[in-house]
């Protein structure tokens, strides 16, 4: 006789034989529904295992904050990408198109200049030939004009070859702006700024090289050549051609000479050079300046070469201290200048007291040349 239990179990399972495994409900909520007919363990076991999660994508990286605009890479004033983009690129016909371009400007500056100095020519003669009349009579020849040998001699030297010299000195800020206006497409930004001290300074140097040489090396040199055979029954003739391509060459050669700072200066510029490595060597470079002043100086006397070598050695150490002020703006440093104009100041004040009681006490004069103070 059956318990009134088991009839109870027996009606539990002939129900869920009849309505099937699948309609069952699931005792445990975090687990997913088997599907239809599975009866099987490995299948119950594998029905409750969870789907893999999917692969969730990175977030994007935030775009770079863009450069600041000048700013170098590094403390150090490297190259700056943003002005390297600021150079203009260039082909090698685009190159020689400018300047064919330079060129033509500086001649039409230095043509315009001519024709300005050609109506000045006779003028501008005196001025030149005043040197050798001082020293002819300096020495006490008697003649003290210069000798013309050949016809066409003072028509091409005092029409044409005169002209050419002093516009050349007129037109020397154009020609050098033109020149540094060639190059400055290959400088950054900040290295453009130098145009105006460039073409001041180099014009200034170049002009009071020119003053250098009539005030003091030519007048000099022509005194210690033309007074060799005084004492030795020797008369000078003097043709105005042999006098003047020598002052060409002292006059332009110290022009040259005292380009030497914006040298200097412009090699710092563009870093082949540091004024360190200029200050370390300046024994080799007092040598090759006093090489050079002998090759430039008219006469091989000690004085002469004096009178050529020392300016050209200030120059060089002018151009060092030029590189230093460029050194300490790329470090972001200051010279003290107050003080170094206090200092020039004091010693101005000195000396132009010492200049007057010369002149006053002692019975100097001043004199438009070397030396400027004599008794």
């Amino acid at each position: 006789m059956i318990s009134e239990e088991e009839n109870k179990g027996l009606s539990a399972a002939s129900e869920t034989a009849n309505n099937g495994p699948g309609l069952s409900q699931d005792p445990m909520p975090e687990q997913a529904e088997a599907p239809v007919g599975a009866g099987s363990p490995a299948d119950e076991e594998t029905a409750t295992i969870p789907a893999p999660p999917a692969p969730v994508a990175p977030p994007p990286q935030p775009p770079s904050p863009p450069a600041a605009k000048g700013r170098d890479k590094d403390d150090d004033g490297g190259e700056e990408e943003d002005e390297e983009e600021e150079m203009l690129r260039m082909s090698f016909l685009e190159h020689l198109e400018e300047l064919r371009s330079r060129i033509l400007k500086a001649l039409a500056g230095v043509g315009i200049a001519f024709l300005f100095s050609i109506i000045f020519a006779n003028e501008l003669w005196k001025i030149i030939s005043e040197p050798a009349v001082e020293a002819l009579t300096q020495l006490g020849y008697e003649n003290t004009k210069l000798a013309q040998i050949k016809p066409m001699e003072a028509f091409t030297t005092v029409w044409v070859k005169l002209p050419i010299l002093t516009a050349i000195f007129l037109a020397s800020p154009w020609v050098l702006y033109q020149v540094w206006a060639f190059i400055a497409p290959g400088l950054y930004r900040r290295e453009r700024r130098w145009a105006a001290p460039f073409v001041i300074f180099s014009a200034g140097l170049f002009i009071l090289g020119g003053l250098f040489a009539y005030f003091v090396a030519f007048r000099f040199g022509l005194t210690f050549l033309l007074g060799i055979g005084r004492n030795i029954n020797i008369a000078p003739v003097v043709s105005i051609t042999e006098y003047f391509d020598l002052f060409v060459n002292v006059t332009l050669g110290i022009g040259l000479v005292f380009q030497l700072p914006v040298l200097i200066f412009f090699l710092t510029l563009l870093r082949i050079t540091t004024p360190g490595f200029l200050l370390r060597n300046a024994r080799y470079a007092v040598l090759i300046i006093v090489v050079l002043a002998a090759l430039v100086t008219p006469t091989p006397d000690v004085v002469n070469l004096m009178l050529f070598s020392v300016p050209m050695c200030l120059l060089y150490f002018v151009g060092i201290f030029a590189g230093y002020l460029l050194e300490l703006r790329r470090a972001r440093r200051r010279f003290p200048w107050k003080v170094v104009w206090m200092t020039s100041g004091g010693l101005a004040l000195v000396a132009a007291a010492a200049v007057y009681l010369a002149v006053t006490r002692f019975g100097y004069h001043l004199e438009p040349h070397w030396p400027f103070l004599v008794r």
